[in-house]
């Protein structure tokens, strides 16, 4: 299986609507499986299935950027005219209020988009993509508080929060920071298989939860009396 090239536009986004969904991918990776088989019963079957990732943080150029949290500053590894071909590309939240979409940033997400490949959205990256014309027509989804504040700014966009995360062809896009990894739990669990997310949750202690905001995707556990017990992760490992 080739490397996954896994990339995320660098503009102040809140940190963890990127760094937690590319954690949690890196802690489902082929190397990070691999290196912790030493301490958890991960077999050589989930490592087989498991990806190779290269991550990429895409700027307008390689100067520092500070995102909107956690005095984080982001210094870019390529910028969006040096990037190599991506297979999946993520757009973080930034403040939608003060935020605006540089050209070459619009035109490199609508490239990547039109090429057929995956886009996902975290939060108000959904901002950033319908910024781009990505999501005209589209089904979506963006951070519940903001929801009617963009509803009304760009009415293109077939808006919904029925759903923690929405899918609709190549776009992915998903509620708040942390729905935004319960979605990417659910594309690992899809992509690789479920026992390869529920590896990589291990190694985060994260319990995704699904659609509907549930903790319902690891598998339901019961006793000798047919009670529900816990479905934790590292519970759900004792059985090995």
């Amino acid at each position: 299986m080739a490397p996954l090239n896994f990339g995320a536009l660098v503009y102040n986004y809140q940190a963890i609507d990127v760094i937690g969904p590319t954690d949690l991918i890196n802690s489902g990776s082929k190397e990070i499986l691999t290196a912790i088989k030493t301490f958890a019963p991960v077999g050589d079957s989930i490592v087989s299935r498991a990806p190779e990732v290269i991550f990429h943080h895409i700027g307008l150029t390689k100067e520092p950027v500070a995102l909107l949290s956690s005095h984080v500053t982001i210094i870019p590894t390529t910028t969006v005219d040096e990037c190599p071909e991506l297979d999946c590309l993520l757009l973080g939240g930034p403040n939608p209020a003060f935020f605006e979409l540089d050209p070459k940033y619009a035109e490199f997400i609508r490239r990547h988009v039109a090429a057929g490949k995956l886009l996902f959205t975290t939060c108000t990256g959904a901002y950033v993509a319908a910024l781009a014309g990505v999501l005209d027509g589209k089904n979506a989804t963006i951070n519940h508080l903001e929801f009617e504040w963009v509803k009304k700014r760009l009415p293109k966009v077939k808006w919904t929060k029925e759903k923690q995360w929405v899918v609709d062809g190549n776009l992915w896009t998903g509620s708040g920071a942390v729905a935004g990894m319960d979605m990417f739990a659910h594309w690992i669990k899809e992509t690789f298989g479920h026992d390869v997310m529920t590896a990589g949750a291990l190694g985060l202690d994260f319990e995704p939860r699904d659609i509907d905001s549930f903790l319902t995707v690891l598998p339901k556990r019961y006793d000798a009396n047919g009670k529900q017990i816990s479905t934790h992760v590292y519970e759900y490992y004792d059985k090995y």
